[in-house]
């Protein structure tokens, strides 16, 4: 039983066991706690929460129907506004988004939106599956539309533009699609059974999918408009890492999360040998960074068995830009945090690996630009952390590529692409949305993007 103002948590595998294993962490809904959740919800005229979510999925009327438990009206005016709603369910930040806006939380817990979410989608997926063994729509002679990257932005955009009526192709770099969420979110977090069944259901609606399709190297963005593409849409994500620029980068064991991950996720070095990809994850591994992509390495590397796992971040815990929920889970299943903590330089043996880490304390001064307060060095604190590897996780460009081959194409100092309000870039027919517009951000900002750049791009055609 629950209370108007208490939350139904889902029930979770305990730390002791999920530590030693990559199945999801959360077990999800029954239906009676569900439904019991969905009652708390007071269907609020106004629906404050719609107005916290980026794709603006009608949060009112989807909770609606599942206190009436009817599920296939519940799911489907959630797909009105979101192609991925197994996906969002389980990473988006509701906390800070939708379920931030929620009447009940002046008072106690909001309401669960992202769980109920989840709960809708999981159920429909056994249906989404059925429904792939059809045969693939027809698209032969409507208008060809481009989108560059299959990640949250791509799908969304090419989604809407399906329901357009146009001729959809995705271009993939990778020979795997799903962008971030394939290679970037852990297994443990974002099951990719279900990412694949999401892909193949946009599939299955005739959007044609191009692996091992890098623009810049396989062909142009000029190339695509030449080949009688009407409008392009760019959503390669920002996947270039960032490093300190401190002495003794170039010691080996010292990654970055992006290629961490990405070993694990999309080669699955987490089950080497069985997949010829091997990852060192070191017997203390060291993460810099505070993000939610951080927690995801530490955590991995808690699972492939590292005996010390080491979260450094510049700031304290309060300050730290992950999911509370997700920093609760890194610190149950072992990881030790070394907050207001700095590296200045990596030390090696002589073989050239890394053996230690020398970091300084720091203090917090007055907040800076992001309203944090400013991380100032404690002078005289140096100190050695022993690691024989390293992750750094602290933050991602957009690859320069797609900028270097495409002339019209303005970007910032930052290498992300300049668009307006609409989606448009300074190239005619090109459009952009997602972390190569504004850097790493939410899954959900970038859908958001993606489904605002189709409706643009269908208005940019029709004009034609």
């Amino acid at each position: 039983m629950s209370d108007r103002f208490t939350a139904i948590h889902m029930k979770e595998q305990p730390a002791e066991d999920r530590r030693k294993n990559f199945s999801e962490v959360p077990c999800g809904y029954t239906e009676e706690e569900a439904i019991l959740e969905a009652n708390r919800c007071l269907q609020c005229k106004n629906a404050p929460c719609i107005e916290g979510c980026p794709v603006a999925i009608d949060i009112r009327s989807f909770i609606g129907h599942l206190q009436k438990r009817e599920f296939d009206k519940a799911i489907n005016k959630i797909y009105e506004a979101d192609i991925l709603p197994c996906v969002t369910g389980r990473v988006c930040p509701q906390e800070s988004q939708c379920q931030a806006r929620c009447v009940l939380d002046k008072k106690g817990d909001a309401v669960s939106i992202g769980s109920l979410e989840r709960y809708v989608a999981d159920r429909d997926l056994d249906r989404r599956r059925e429904a792939l063994k059809d045969a693939p729509v027809d698209v032969s002679g409507k208008t060809k539309v481009a989108v560059i990257g299959s990640g949250p932005a791509g799908i969304a955009c090419a989604a809407d533009l399906n329901r357009y009526g146009y001729d959809v192709t995705i271009f993939e770099a990778f020979h795997k699609a799903g962008g971030v969420l394939t290679y970037g979110i852990p297994e443990f977090r974002l099951p990719k059974a279900i990412v694949d069944v999401e892909i193949n259901s946009l599939v299955q609606t005739g959007v044609k999918l191009v692996p091992n399709a890098l623009t810049g190297r396989s062909f142009t963005i000029d190339e695509l408009m030449a080949e009688d593409y009407k409008a392009v849409f760019v959503g390669s994500g920002a996947g270039l890492p960032q490093f300190m620029n401190i002495p003794g980068e170039n010691l080996n064991n010292v990654y970055s999360a992006n290629e961490f991950l990405t070993r694990v996720n999309l080669m699955k070095a987490h089950r080497y040998p069985e997949y010829d990809t091997p990852v060192k994850h070191g017997k203390n591994c060291a993460v810099i960074g505070g993000g939610n992509v951080a927690l995801d390495v530490a955590r991995t590397a808690i699972r492939l068995g590292s005996e010390k796992v080491y979260l450094i971040y510049r700031r304290s815990q309060e300050e730290m830009p992950a999911r509370h929920e997700e920093i609760r889970h890194a610190l149950e299943e072992g990881m030790e945090l070394l907050a207001l903590t700095n590296p200045v330089a990596y030390h090696g043996d002589e073989s050239g690996f890394l053996e230690k880490i020398e970091c300084v304390k720091m203090e917090l001064g007055e907040p800076d630009d992001s309203g944090r307060r400013r991380p100032i060095v404690k002078e005289g604190s140096n100190f050695f952390i022993e690691a024989d590897v390293c992750v750094v996780s602290v933050g991602s460009t957009p690859n320069p590529l797609i900028a270097m081959t495409t002339p019209l194409l303005e970007t910032t100092k930052w290498g992300t692409i300049k668009v307006d309000d609409n989606g448009m870039t300074t190239m005619p027919g090109v459009f952009a949305g997602g972390d190569i517009v504004t850097g790493a951000a939410t899954v959900i900002t970038a859908m958001g993007a993606g489904r605002t750049a189709a409706a643009s791009m269908h208005e940019y055609i029709k004009k034609l």
